[in-house]
């Protein structure tokens, strides 16, 4: 069986942040990303309802940009989502639902990037990200 090891911690041996993101099974009838949400783990937990054990996470949204790939990179846009007041769209999600760990690319534009810029908020200084399926090849299989 295949296993990736996803992360979300508010910090490893002092060190920063790191909370990975996931593509997330919306409709499994639907190729490729069109059948998929991806989003970004913030907290893993569980609990016990009447003997039931429930694996969860807790997830920031990231919506599709558009219809299709872009033409020219032939990747998939992703944005974050937000709400009315500016704060990231977030539910709470079953572990069964996590189909692989996505690798987001920002999309850079064309005005420069600040110097002091950290690897740790990255998806929070940009507009738009582009899903990379060449990361691997079950990225690739799964967000053509």
């Amino acid at each position: 069986m295949y296993r990736q090891c996803i992360q979300a911690t508010p910090s490893w041996q002092g060190g920063p942040a790191h909370y990975d993101c996931v593509f997330i099974e919306k409709d499994p009838t639907l190729p490729g990303f069109q059948g998929l949400h991806v989003a970004q783990v913030v907290l893993f937990f569980s609990f016990t309802h009447r003997v039931t054990y429930y694996p969860c996470a807790l997830v920031c949204w990231f919506s599709p940009s558009g219809d299709s790939p872009c033409s020219e990179t032939r990747m998939w846009q992703v944005k974050p989502d937000f709400d009315g007041q500016g704060n990231h769209i977030v539910s709470v999600i079953h572990l069964n639902t996590i189909l692989h760990a996505a690798h987001l690319i920002p999309v850079f534009g064309s005005t420069p990037i600040d110097h002091d810029i950290q690897f740790t908020d990255s998806l929070a200084d940009f507009a738009s990200y582009y899903i990379n399926k060449y990361l691997d090849y079950h990225a690739h299989e799964i967000a053509f």
